[in-house]
C-alpha cells in the first residue's frame, strides 16, 4: 500500500514540475479575469495543497520540515 501511495505522489510530482507551469501563469495564458480567474486560482491551489501534502507524507515529513516543504511547494505551484 505504501509503495502504491508513493508512485502515486512521486508521479504527480514529475507531472507537475513536468510542465513548470504555475497555476498564475495558467490563468493568465487562459486569459481568464474576475469570478473564473478567483475559481480557477482557488482550485488549482486547492490542488497543489493535495498534491504536496501527499508529496510530505511519501517523504515521511513531520513537524517544521513538513509545514515548511508543503508552504515552499504550494507557493512554486501556485506562483505567487
Amino acid at each position: 500500500m505504501k509503495t502504491i501511495i508513493l508512485a502515486a505522489a512521486l508521479s504527480l510530482a514529475f507531472a507537475g514540475g513536468a510542465s513548470a507551469q504555475t497555476c498564475k501563469s495558467d490563468s493568465d495564458a487562459k486569459k481568464l479575469a474576475g469570478a473564473a480567474r478567483t475559481s480557477h486560482m482557488t482550485k488549482c491551489e486547492n490542488d497543489a495543497k493535495a498534491r504536496c501534502e501527499a508529496d510530505s507524507t511519501a517523504k515521511k515529513l513531520s513537524g517544521a520540515a513538513r509545514t515548511s516543504h508543503t508552504n515552499k511547494c504550494v507557493k512554486d505551484a501556485v506562483g505567487t
